[in-house]
């Protein structure tokens, strides 16, 4: 049974929303020793190796399958994603016949979402929306979680005198690396032996909510492993409350990105929490 054509205008919003809302192999698996507790040496060059075999771009494409989780029937939906590393990123959300409904954009400063289908666009600083996001938002950290990345909440990159920050606790071929941010969110880590990011674990001080990221299907992509498949959970006291599955098809890096991003004049300029309102009461 084919999707409504009101369900599948409606999920462009809800994965948008959903970004908003979480904005804040071919070698074999080597084994891995348990690092004792204030061996320096073996913890830096554990973060260094983390750092080496991350994947390296500066600027990549992609097309993937979004699928919404958690309500009725699951939808899924045609993602284009162009991003310039550390600068800017698009997603154009295309729900049926390549015809885009909502383009966002995640730039270091502010973020812009156009609703074609109702003409109408957000363009907000994230400076101003402090209290209207579950945690702020740090575009980097973002960027990182798309890219399989390992990363400090609220910086740009780690550098090598930050790496003891983190608490590393390796056991057989598992590494788990954790480190809270400035209001007391939990960040943790869980990596292979090869110093691969395998998922990215985020809780409130109190552990009622949390944001899960898992990366799987690992495939060669321009002689780079990247995970295909990105299974993104929210959590509320251990239950899944719904969330995305991220399944990349076509992966370039290194060419030339156009990041146009035009707003028709007769658009009308709506606010995140109008934007926020409007999707929700959508789904009642």
């Amino acid at each position: 049974m084919r999707t409504p054509l009101i369900k599948r205008v409606q999920l462009p919003a809800l994965v948008i929303l959903c970004f908003l809302l979480i904005l804040s192999g071919c070698k074999s698996s080597k084994k891995v020793g348990t690092v004792a507790s204030g061996s320096t040496k073996a913890h830096d060059e554990f973060f260094e190796a983390m750092e080496e075999h991350s994947f390296q771009f500066n600027t990549m494409t992609a097309r993937l399958n979004a699928e919404l989780k958690g309500t009725k029937n699951n939808m899924s939906s045609r993602v284009d994603l162009k991003m310039v590393k550390d600068s800017a990123f698009q997603l154009s959300v295309q729900p049926f016949l390549g015809i885009e409904v909502f383009r966002a954009e995640f730039t270091v400063d502010s973020i812009k979402v156009v609703d074609r289908m109702n003409k109408r666009y957000v363009a907000e600083r994230y400076a101003d929306l402090k209290g209207q996001t579950p945690i702020e938002f740090n575009f980097y950290n973002l960027q990182a979680l798309f890219t399989n990345h390992i990363f400090l909440p609220g910086k740009q990159y780690i550098e090598p005198k930050q790496f003891k920050r983190f608490k590393l606790n390796q056991e057989g071929s598992t590494a788990e690396i954790k480190i809270k941010d400035s209001i007391g969110l939990l960040y943790t880590f869980f990596a292979d032996g090869e110093e691969k990011l395998l998922s990215t674990y985020i809780t409130d001080p109190s552990e009622q909510y949390a944001l899960q990221w898992d990366y799987t299907d690992f495939r060669l992509t321009e002689g780079q492993p990247f995970p295909m498949l990105m299974d993104v959970q929210v959590l509320a006291n251990g239950s899944s409350q719904g969330g995305i599955a991220f399944r990349f098809s076509r992966i370039q890096t290194n060419i030339p990105v156009n990041l146009d991003f035009s707003i028709p004049a007769k658009y009308k300029r709506i606010t995140f929490a109008q934007i926020i309102k409007s999707i929700s009461n959508s789904q009642k």
